[in-house]
């Protein structure tokens, strides 16, 4: 089987330019890779370096040295040494991201922040509207809401909302960064939901989930990040 995503020896380090340009060893040394189908989860205590470790692979953090391997189109693309634009498209076309945190522009009701990965790919707008109206019925966000911006929402519901943008897509990568904190047990449960049907359609996941239950409910390997910590 061919890896979606296959990373050697990564590393990342953090110039403080600030601070006299002090150096800061984040991760070395990184090596895994994720199967279609697949969830992988990152373990460690925090500040190993889980979330540097899924910025490298969605491009927002360029390493130092290493590979960070993408299958995009077909085509297996190192993120590590590529442009800006080829960045671009594979977010566009093959890697989706669940953050903590909800980052929406001001005033723009929630079903079209929702929507809205699905219409940049040239999915109608009906269409995506009728999409993200299924996925925030089922994380439990009331349709009297939908019209509203999330930025009146409370954390629990902004969490939701993220992650319905984020499950909405059909692309091959699916990269989450705390999917479940914030959420009661009903709403948790429909995120496990959510990520068995992505595995049952060959979604690579790569996935930082410190809830113990959560994470032995998901993950079909669990990958130690401690062994890639950089001793400063």
């Amino acid at each position: 089987m061919t890896a979606m995503i296959e990373i050697s020896n990564a590393e990342k380090t953090f110039v403080m330019h600030l601070q006299d340009g002090i150096e800061l060893p984040v991760v070395r040394g990184v090596s895994f890779r994720v199967e279609p189908g697949e969830c992988v989860v990152l373990s460690g205590p925090s500040g190993a370096g889980k979330s540097s470790i899924l910025k490298m692979i969605f491009g927002n953090y360029r390493c130092d040295g290493g590979r960070i391997g993408i299958r995009h189109e077909g085509v297996q693309i190192d993120l590590a040494k590529a442009e800006p634009r080829q960045i671009l498209s594979v977010r566009r076309a093959t890697i989706g991201y669940v953050s903590q945190f909800l980052r929406a522009v001001p005033r723009v009701a929630t079903s079209d922040v929702v929507a809205e990965p699905l219409i940049v790919n040239g999915v109608a707008r009906a269409e995506a509207r009728e999409r993200a109206g299924q996925l925030l019925r089922r994380l439990n966000i009331p349709e009297r809401l939908w019209a509203l911006p999330p930025s009146t929402f409370s954390g629990g519901e902004q969490q939701r909302v993220n992650i319905a943008r984020g499950f909405i897509s059909d692309l091959p990568i699916l990269l989450l960064d705390e999917p479940t904190a914030s959420l009661d047990a009903a709403n948790r449960a429909v995120v496990v939901e959510l990520i068995e049907q992505k595995k049952r359609a060959g979604v690579a996941m790569a996935a930082i989930v410190h809830d113990d239950e959560i994470r032995h409910l998901i993950a079909d390997r669990i990958v130690d990040v401690t062994s890639f910590a950089a001793a400063a």
